[in-house]
């Protein structure tokens, strides 16, 4: 079945990317490749793009600095999007953004910056007022890339409703209650905290007791599980298997997802330029490497399991295309499908 995807992009050549699109891409997905992408919206680096729950309405930030920004769309029963207007992402390179599944909030974190902002959203999907704004201090033990605070993704919580916030710079993955009315107050008792492994993104099990923490500057894998109002380290693993760990070469990770049966957790590897493949047994909490699968395109930033699940897609930033492969959830394998063509793609989100 045909299903609309969102791309996220980089618009500019910045220190860690030669971006050369124009804008949030739409495209279709067949089930085989990415089809006809075109631009449908021109804004400055959109590198993280989300479809509210009922996929009418859209967000984008704007990943530029001093001041980076975050932009609302109409989007229409043809994919098109309407502008609804842009406020401030409140810092430096807005890195990622969230909207609750109420539909009448949305969070975004800046990564130069080290912020949080919290804005109503109006009955139209505009952005509304700032009903929160948190800057983080300190810094991590890594000095190279832990100088400041980076908040690099927010999540919530599917069982108490907490903002789940992961900060490279410190180190650390915080717990903020979020009230009916956006505002937050930290939860200082849950901090997990991993230094300078270099937390990047976190995905929940679907059972919402585990919690998969993916570190970019030590390419682990670190599994959490919940016990009373926070959460345990119970296990980690690295994410490039013996081949890539002992050749000495530079790897960044980016992100995490995980199977539709919570069977199966994916891992993209930039340098190794692979998808890591790890088994998962919920009910004796035991997380086991078992391949890395070569992506056969540079830099695999994003990757999401189609509404299908029998389906697996990766952005290669570096390599302008998106990869697609099909997943077998009993086998736990990825078989190559092919690559579609698409300028900097660095965020995949279905629509």
């Amino acid at each position: 079945m045909s299903r609309d995807l969102l791309i996220g992009t980089y618009t500019q050549r910045l220190p860690h990317v030669d971006g050369n699109a124009d804008g949030v891409l739409a495209a279709r997905f067949d089930g085989t490749a990415v089809v006809d992408v075109s631009v449908a919206a021109r804004v400055p680096n959109p590198s993280w793009v989300v479809a509210a729950a009922d996929g009418a309405h859209v967000y984008a930030v704007e990943e530029t600095g001093p001041d980076g920004g975050v932009s609302a769309f109409a989007r229409s029963s043809d994919g098109a999007l309407r502008p609804l207007g842009r406020v401030s992402s409140g810092g430096d390179s807005p890195a990622h953004l969230m909207v609750h599944p109420s539909g009448r909030l949305l969070a975004t974190g800046t990564y130069v910056g080290g912020t949080i902002s919290v804005f109503a959203l109006d009955d139209d999907g505009s952005i509304g007022e700032r009903t929160a704004f948190v800057q983080h201090e300190g810094h991590g033990p890594a000095p190279a890339r832990q100088e400041s605070p980076h908040v690099h993704q927010l999540v919530l919580d599917p069982v108490t409703g907490d903002l789940v916030v992961v900060d490279l710079g410190l180190g650390e993955v915080r717990w903020y209650a979020l009230s009916e009315a956006g505002e937050l107050a930290l939860r200082p008792e849950a901090t997990v905290t991993v230094g300078a492994a270099g937390p990047r993104h976190l995905a929940f099990h679907p059972d919402g007791r585990h919690v998969f923490l993916l570190n970019e500057l030590d390419s682990t894998l670190v599994l959490l599980r919940r016990d009373g109002d926070r959460f345990e380290k119970v296990a980690s693993a690295g994410t490039r298997g013996p081949g890539g760990a002992e050749s000495g070469a530079v790897n960044q990770t980016a992100a995490v997802r995980v199977s539709h049966d919570g069977r199966t957790t994916l891992v993209t590897n930039r340098g190794d330029d692979t998808i890591g493949v790890f088994a998962f047994d919920a009910a004796t909490s035991a997380l086991e490497f078992l391949q890395a699968v070569e992506v056969g395109g540079r830099a695999p930033r994003d990757l999401v399991f189609a509404p299908s699940g029998d389906r697996v897609l990766a952005a290669c930033q570096d390599s302008d295309e998106v990869v697609v492969f099909a997943f077998d959830a009993a086998a736990r394998t990825l078989d190559r499908l092919g690559a579609s063509s698409a300028p900097t793609p660095v965020c995949l989100a279905f629509a």
